[in-house]
């Protein structure tokens, strides 16, 4: 009867021992996670830097003297376009926090001013708020994107006119909608 207690008692130590290093395994198999969150962060800097190209490229047409007013909303559509790379730029960089945050650890506070407010840059604390955060910056992104299209959109027949309000419409009620979660949470 004591040796069968003593068995026992090896397999529950040995089924421990295994469980407590899988487990260890299974915990650091999160930092798998890390690849993403770096080539979001290069992606990123990839989209800063292409928007500022954009803009960089439409002022100097500006400033050398080469601009032509009926060339405006080629222009324009370049701004646009620059802008438009800094909001995608924006919202790899909340993925690429927000998974860090979520899933590896907090970014260290000591290199902030300690405070709890700056503990968690995003205030991430579920994948639901990171969804919502990106969402909120991906509305945005098609937002600018239309209007970048829109600006440059010639009216030829009353189903353009259509189209082009239903597109305005959309627009305001997803701007619209944004709002009004953004007041509820």
């Amino acid at each position: 009867m004591n040796e069968q207690m003593a068995e026992l008692q090896i397999k529950k130590s040995r089924r421990a021992r295994f469980e407590s290093r899988f487990e260890h395994l299974l915990w650091r198999f999160r930092l798998v996670t890390i690849l993403p969150v770096v080539m979001s962060l290069l992606g990123s800097v990839s989209c800063f830097i292409l928007g500022t190209q954009e803009e960089i490229h439409a002022l100097s047409h500006l400033f050398k003297g080469s601009f032509n007013p009926d060339k405006s909303i080629i222009l324009l559509g370049k701004v646009v376009g620059g802008i438009d790379y800094y909001v995608i730029g924006i919202a790899l960089l909340i993925f690429g926090y927000g998974i860090y945050e979520l899933i590896i650890s907090d970014i260290d506070p000591r290199l902030q001013d300690l405070s709890k407010e700056r503990r968690n840059i995003l205030s991430i604390t579920s994948l639901e708020s990171l969804k919502q955060k990106l969402t909120n910056v991906i509305i945005v992104a098609l937002i600018v994107t239309a209007f970048k299209l829109m600006i440059s959109y010639e009216v030829q027949s009353i189903s353009d006119i259509l189209q082009y309000c239903g597109c305005v419409l959309m627009l305001a009620f997803s701007a619209w909608l944004v709002g009004k979660n953004q007041k509820n949470t």
